[in-house]
C-alpha cells in the first residue's frame, strides 16, 4: 500500500461516505452446515436482549481504513473502506502483544467477548479484528452480481489480513511516537476463520508469532459424507435412530402432501425439495455442531417412547429451537433469495454460497449407508445449486484450493489446532499433531465448534467461553492450558529474536 494511503486518518467519516458513493462502488467492469458460523451471530443477538449487551462484546466501535481491492493486479489500484475493531483495556503499551483475531463470513459487529478475553488479559495484549471482505459493511460493490463477487476468495482475504496488518502496526507506532518497531503479533480463528488463521501463518510467517486455529476447516471437500456420519456418532444410537426414521417419514410425506409437509415446518417457500432437506437436516446438525445435543435428542426419544408423531415432534424442535431460540431463517434455504444480489444484511447468505462453490465446497451429501440426511441432499443438489444461483461455469475447484493450502497435509509452523469431539466438522481440520502444528481433540458430550474459544455450548455465546457447562470441563481446562504454553513460547521466540515472528 502506498505510503500516502497508509497515513490517512482513521475517523475521516466523510470520507468514507464520498467513498461509497465512487465509481469503485459501482457493478465492476461495466464459505456449516449450510449456515456454518453465520447464525452464530444471529443466535448471540437473539439473546442480547436478555442480558446485558455490552458484556457480550469487549468493544463495538467500528473504525475504517482503504483496502486494496485486487491484491494480484498490478494495474487496478482501486480500493474499498473495511470495517475493524481494537480493544486496548488489556494492552502494555507500547510493546505489548496484538491478538488478531479474524472475522469470517458474517458480519462482524464488534469483538465477542469469548476466552480470547481471557488470553488477552493473561499477556496483556491487545486485539484487533478486521471484517471479512464483502461481508457485513465491508463491500467493495453496490451489487453482488457473479462478476462482482470475483474478488471474493480466500487469497485475497489473506492479503487483506497482511495489508492490515502492515496499517495498523504502522498506526500503532505513530500513535506512540516510535519508528520502525514492530510488536508481536499473534493470529486467532474459529471455523473458515480458523482455516484461514492457519492458512496466514503459512503464507506469511514473517508477520505472526504463531496462529490458533479454532476448529479449522483447512481440508476444502468436495462430497463430505464424513460430516454426516460424524452427527450419527455424536447422537448415539437410539437418537441416531430415531433421526434416520423422521427422514424416512418425512420423505414419504413430502412425496404425497409436499405442502402441508412444509407449511408444518414453516418452510412452505421452500419449493425446491432439495432445499427443504437441507433445512431439516441441518436443524439436526447444529444442535451437535454448538453444544446443544439434548436440545435435540431428548424430546425426540421421548416421543418415540410415547408412541407420539414423530414428524409432528421434529416440527416442534425445528420451529421452537432451531429458527427461534438458535435464530436460524429459512430464508437461508431458499435459493431464489441465494440468487438476490442487492447488499443487505442477508448478504451473508449468498456470499459464503459463492465462497462453498468456487473454492471449498464442503458438500454436505447422504453417505450411500446409514445415512440420516436424506439421498436428495446429494452432489448433484450442490451442483444444480451452484450453477442455479450463480450460472454456468461455477464450480468447487477443491483440488486446487488443496494444492495451494496442502488441506489437512499443510506444510506451517507454530499453529495449533483444536477441535470439539462431536464437531462434525473437525473432519475437514488438522487432527493429528506433528511437532511444529500440535492438535488437540476437546472430549466431552457437548463438545462442539470453537469449544476452545466459546466453552459450552457455543452457542449463544458464554461469557469469556466459560467451560463450567462443559459435560467435562476439565477437558477444556486441559488443552487450553496447552493453547496458553503455546502462546507463550511462540511470543517469547519473537521477542528474543527481536522481531514480530520466527
Amino acid at each position: 500500500m502506498k505510503q500516502q494511503q497508509q497515513k490517512q486518518k482513521l475517523f475521516l467519516i466523510a470520507t468514507f461516505i464520498f467513498f461509497l458513493s465512487s465509481p469503485t462502488f459501482t457493478d465492476g467492469a461495466g464459505i456449516l452446515s449450510r449456515i456454518f458460523d453465520r447464525t452464530i451471530t444471529a443466535s448471540d443477538n437473539n439473546h442480547l436482549s436478555s442480558g446485558n449487551s455490552s458484556s457480550k462484546y469487549l468493544t463495538r466501535d467500528a473504525l475504517w481504513f482503504n483496502q486494496t481491492l485486487d491484491h494480484f493486479s498490478p494495474y487496478d489500484h482501486r480500493q474499498f473502506r473495511q470495517r475493524y475493531y481494537e480493544f486496548l483495556d488489556h494492552f502494555r503499551a507500547p510493546d505489548g502483544p496484538i491478538f488478531l483475531k479474524i472475522c469470517g463470513e458474517s458480519e462482524c459487529g464488534g469483538i465477542s467477548n469469548d476466552y480470547l478475553a481471557v488470553l488477552a488479559k493473561k499477556f496483556e495484549a491487545a486485539v484487533v479484528s478486521p471484517e471479512h471482505r464483502y461481508y457485513g459493511k465491508s463491500s467493495p460493490f453496490k451489487s453482488l452480481t457473479t462478476e462482482n463477487l470475483r474478488f471474493l476468495s480466500s487469497k485475497q482475504a489473506l492479503f487483506d489480513l497482511a495489508v492490515f496488518r502492515d496499517y495498523y502496526q504502522k498506526s500503532l507506532n505513530a500513535r506512540f511516537n516510535r519508528t520502525a518497531a514492530d510488536n508481536p503479533w499473534f493470529v486467532f480463528g474459529a471455523s473458515y476463520s480458523g482455516a484461514l488463521s492457519a492458512w496466514f501463518r503459512l503464507k506469511f510467517p514473517h508477520l505472526t508469532c504463531g496462529s490458533l486455529a479454532s476448529s479449522a476447516v483447512v481440508l476444502a471437500v468436495y462430497n463430505f459424507t464424513e460430516f454426516d456420519q460424524q452427527i450419527g456418532e455424536s447422537a448415539g444410537p437410539e437418537c441416531k435412530s430415531v433421526l434416520q426414521e423422521i427422514t424416512h417419514l418425512v420423505e414419504e410425506r413430502l412425496a404425497s402432501n409436499a405442502n402441508e409437509l412444509k407449511s408444518l415446518f414453516g418452510a412452505l417457500e421452500l419449493k425446491i425439495d432439495g432445499d427443504f432437506m437441507y433445512f431439516l437436516a441441518d436443524a439436526a446438525a447444529i444442535a451437535f455442531q454448538y453444544g446443544n445435543p439434548d436440545k435435540l435428542c431428548t424430546p425426540l426419544i421421548e416421543a418415540k417412547k410415547a408412541g407420539e408423531d414423530l414428524v409432528n415432534a421434529y416440527a416442534i424442535y425445528v420451529k421452537e429451537y432451531y429458527v427461534k431460540s438458535f435464530g436460524a431463517n429459512v430464508e437461508t434455504y431458499n435459493q431464489q433469495h441465494l440468487k438476490n444480489t442487492a447488499v443487505n444484511d442477508d448478504s451473508a447468505d449468498r456470499l459464503w454460497w459463492f465462497q462453498v462453490c468456487t473454492e471449498v465446497a464442503y458438500f454436505q451429501v447422504a453417505p450411500s449407508n446409514d445415512s440420516i440426511r436424506s439421498s436428495k441432499v446429494d452432489t448433484r443438489y450442490h451442483l444444480d445449486l451452484c450453477k442455479n444461483v450463480f450460472g454456468e461455469g461455477i464450480y468447487p475447484d477443491v483440488d486446487a484450493t488443496n494444492l495451494y493450502y496442502g488441506g489437512t497435509d499443510i506444510a506451517g509452523s507454530k499453529i495449533v489446532f483444536s477441535n470439539g469431539s462431536q464437531d462434525p466438522w473437525r473432519h475437514a481440520s488438522k487432527q493429528t499433531s506433528s511437532p511444529e502444528m500440535p492438535s488437540y481433540i476437546i472430549s466431552c458430550h457437548n463438545c462442539g465448534h470453537g469449544t476452545d474459544l466459546r466453552g459450552c455450548p457455543q452457542s449463544p455465546l458464554v461469557i469469556e467461553g466459560d467451560a463450567s457447562n462443559c459435560s467435562s470441563p476439565d477437558a477444556v481446562h486441559k488443552v487450553r492450558q496447552q493453547i496458553i504454553e503455546h502462546i507463550d513460547l511462540w511470543l517469547s521466540q519473537c521477542r528474543s529474536s527481536g522481531r514480530s515472528s520466527m
